[in-house]
C-alpha cells in the first residue's frame, strides 16, 4: 500500500453560521460545530482510506472563541497520523471578518476515525508521509497521544508506553 501525503486528504467546508444554529447568546452551539467538524474529519479519512469510515473517538476539542450569528466558518481537517486501521484526523476551525477577509483560528479538534469494510470489520490504511513543519509536529505528537488514550482507556500498561515515558523521563531514564 503505497504511503500517502496529509494534503491528499484536506477537506475544507465553508458556511454560514444561521440563527436556527445559535445559543442564547447568538453564537453557534458547540454540538452544531462538533458536528461539522465530525463531517469533515469524515470526508477527510475516507479520501484518505478510499474505505467507509466511522468515527472511533473525539480526543480533544478546544473551543477558543465564541462564534457569532452571520459569521462565515470554515473548517480544515486532515488525517496527521496513520495507524493500521485507524487515522488520527487534525481538524481547525477559523472564522473570516465579513469586511476585511482576516480569518482568526476559533477551535481545533483531534478525532480519530477507523476504516472498515462492508461488514464493519477494520481494514489497513496507507500510511502518512508529513511534509510541512506543521505536519510533521503533528506527525509526532500522535503516537504519544494515542498511546495516552490507550493508557486511560485501560488497554495499555503505562509501563509499555514507551513515546510517553520518552515525554515525563527523558530519554536516559527510560531504558
Amino acid at each position: 500500500m503505497t504511503a500517502k501525503t496529509p494534503i491528499e486528504s484536506l477537506t475544507v467546508l465553508t458556511d454560514l453560521v444561521l440563527p436556527g444554529e445559535t445559543n442564547y447568546l447568538d453564537n453557534l452551539f458547540g454540538g452544531e460545530l462538533l458536528a461539522r467538524m465530525d463531517r469533515a474529519c469524515s470526508i477527510a479519512a475516507r479520501r484518505h482510506s478510499r474505505r467507509i469510515v466511522v468515527t472511533a473517538s473525539v480526543n480533544h476539542v478546544a473551543f477558543s472563541k465564541a462564534v457569532p450569528v452571520g459569521s462565515v466558518v470554515t473548517v480544515e481537517a486532515k488525517v496527521s497520523r496513520a495507524f493500521n486501521s485507524s487515522m488520527e484526523i487534525y481538524v481547525d476551525v477559523w472564522t473570516e471578518d465579513r469586511q476585511s477577509g482576516v480569518k482568526t483560528k476559533v477551535n481545533e479538534g483531534i478525532y480519530t476515525f477507523v476504516a472498515v469494510d462492508e461488514t464493519g470489520r477494520p481494514v489497513p490504511v496507507a500510511q502518512i508521509v508529513p511534509e510541512t513543519e506543521l505536519e510533521k509536529k503533528r506527525y509526532d505528537g500522535a503516537l504519544r497521544r494515542k498511546e495516552l488514550s490507550l493508557v486511560l482507556a485501560g488497554k495499555l500498561d503505562p509501563k509499555e508506553a514507551t513515546e510517553l515515558k520518552a515525554v515525563f523521563l527523558g530519554k536516559e531514564e527510560e531504558k
